[in-house]
């Protein structure tokens, strides 16, 4: 199986599974992508996703499979159908209501960087390296795409990461804002910002993000929706149990 979902109390993983390939991404694994994260997100005991490759000596992604792309380019249904995959993918990851890490050990490149940063943080080893290669092909990023890039590192180096396809070392793409935390064991260090995650409230989280994936899409001020929103924290199971835990002296249990 080259795409599966593994849970271990409130953390699931999404599991890129084709080292042989260097966990390229085929047509197939591109429409299997949103079911996974849909059964994820929808598991009231699921807090947290990661987003991950089965082996941690393999790339996270090295991209589309360039031979079933090479072969299906050409024809307009196939190509169709392959993008619209790919942006399926992209924008959900991006708008998962719940919290998702990539974790990144070697090569993140095309389209694994793309699901790299739809994804809410990244967490690199030192051996990661990470680009995004359309002008090597002749191909236009997309604009919801290229938003997501820009959203992380600011249009200046988004420009040269695009113009030159050039691939970026863990530190210096941790430099430039496109890789969150820089660790020596990268899946130890999401492990622990996963479970710490997973034991605050998950309300707050999945509200948090919600407003700010608004405030990335253009909103600036509080509307009607926001603005009831925080209101009505104040009265629910979450901030009752906060407030009992933080009186009472002992670890909350959201």
């Amino acid at each position: 199986m080259t795409l599966h979902l593994e849970k271990t109390g409130k953390i699931a993983h999404l599991i890129i599974d084709r080292p042989d390939k260097r966990n390229a991404f085929s047509q197939e694994m591109w429409e299997l992508f949103p079911e996974l994260l849909a059964d994820a997100m929808g598991d009231d005991a699921v807090r947290v996703l990661s987003v991950h490759a089965s082996q941690k000596d393999s790339a996270f992604c090295a991209g589309a499979d360039i031979g079933e792309f090479a072969a299906g380019a050409n024809n307009p249904e196939w190509r169709a159908r392959n993008q619209a995959a790919i942006r399926r993918v992209q924008y959900e990851l991006a708008r998962a209501p719940k919290p998702t890490i990539a974790i990144v050990d070697h090569d993140c490149i095309g389209g694994g960087c793309g699901i790299a940063i739809a994804c809410d943080m990244r967490v690199a080893g030192f051996k990661a390296r990470f680009g995004i290669t359309p002008a090597k092909l002749g191909l236009v990023y997309s604009l919801h795409d290229t938003k997501l890039l820009v959203d992380l590192v600011g249009p200046a180096q988004a420009k040269r990461i695009l113009f030159t396809g050039q691939l970026l070392s863990a530190e210096e793409a941790h430099d430039i804002g496109l890789v969150t935390i820089l660790a020596e064991d990268p899946y130890a260090e999401a492990m622990e910002l996963a479970e710490t995650m997973a034991s605050v409230s998950s309300h707050s989280q999945i509200m948090s993000k919600a407003i700010i994936r608004r405030i990335l899409d253009g909103q600036a001020d509080d509307d009607a929706e926001t603005a009831a929103q925080f209101d009505e924290a104040f009265s629910g199971a979450d901030f009752a149990e906060g407030v009992s835990a933080f009186l009472g002296k002992r670890k909350p249990e959201f």
